[in-house]
């Protein structure tokens, strides 16, 4: 819950700071706290020398399922709100269903998971189509921030592909340094002639340090010791926190088009992910661990780093 609440805070405060930095500032400045909180982290647990030799992957992640994605939305978020935004994230798992076609066929959808890919799609499409049409804006918006959960699914191949090479958490600490220096030129000409307020830096800097940083931190933990289906739950969790936040604190407007998207995208991921319909036994979860990464963890490896990122 602690993990969720983290997660689906994030859009809130990225809608927040966009009041006086840029999208690209955003991101720079997220990535670079992030990489203190994992940097040392990952170091302690020597997840970084897995990363020797493992240059191209590092940068792979770091611009597919870092940079580009918190830059789409970040500006996304200029124009949708930041509920919606939290909601149509969760669609990462629907686009790893549909690309596993061609690139995965052990992440293929069938049966119910087929069904629930199919659900998934129609809830982005009543968002999209009663949230969104009649505004250009929105609907480039809402456009980023479903390219961004393309790019979170790809990501995740490419972290599968790597996943018995290199430390999970070594591979997210990697990454944001990277990503922070690929953002960096976009970024520092888009930096604020004067300081920002005070609601600003509070929020990017629980942004970087907790819903980034300490939330990586958190997910790869929750990973070692419950196992990757428990861990995974906080994926269904985070867009109901996003909604929330955004009404209470924000002021947002929720739709019933927004609710029946809600369950539509977040139960479509749910059984497209295979959620309902293979389940595992306590004891897989069990060889779970760092050191062990498992058949299992493999075959997981893009939706639990799609759902991370």
């Amino acid at each position: 819950m602690l993990l969720a609440s983290l997660w689906g805070a994030s859009y809130l405060f990225i809608k927040v700071a966009l009041e006086d930095l840029s999208p690209a500032m955003i991101v720079l400045l997220r990535t670079a706290l992030a990489a203190l909180v994992l940097v040392p982290l990952a170091a302690s647990r020597r997840g970084l020398r897995t990363l020797r030799g493992g240059a191209r992957v590092v940068l792979a992640v770091a611009t597919v399922q870092v940079a580009a994605p918190f830059l789409l939305i970040s500006a996304g978020e200029q124009e949708i709100s930041s509920s919606l935004t939290g909601i149509l994230v969760a669609s990462s798992p629907l686009f790893i269903a549909l690309l596993a076609v061609w690139l995965d066929q052990e992440e293929r959808s069938s049966g119910w998971g087929l069904v629930g890919v199919v659900a998934g799609f129609v809830g982005v499409a009543v968002l999209i189509g009663v949230n969104l049409v009649g505004d250009l804006g929105a609907l480039l918006g809402g456009a980023a921030v479903l390219l961004a959960s393309l790019g979170y699914a790809v990501g995740g191949f490419i972290v599968k592909r790597s996943s018995a090479k290199l430390d999970p958490l070594g591979l997210a600490a990697g990454s944001m340094v990277v990503a922070t220096v690929l953002v960096a030129p976009i970024a520092i000409p888009s930096a604020p002639t004067e300081l920002p307020s005070a609601a600003t830096l509070g929020s990017i800097a629980i942004l970087g340090l907790g819903g980034t940083g300490v939330a990586f931190a958190l997910f790869h933990t929750l990973i070692a010791h419950d196992g990757p289906a428990r861990a995974m739950l906080v994926s269904y969790i985070a867009p109901a926190f996003a909604v929330l936040y955004g009404a209470t604190l924000l002021g947002e407007s929720v739709t019933v088009a927004t609710v029946v998207g809600l369950i539509l995208i977040v139960g479509g991921s749910w059984l497209g992910a295979g959620r309902g319909t293979r389940p595992r036994p306590a004891e897989d979860d069990a060889d779970d661990r760092p050191g062990r990464p498992g058949v299992e963890r493999a075959r997981r490896a893009p939706e639990l780093a799609g759902r991370a990122a």
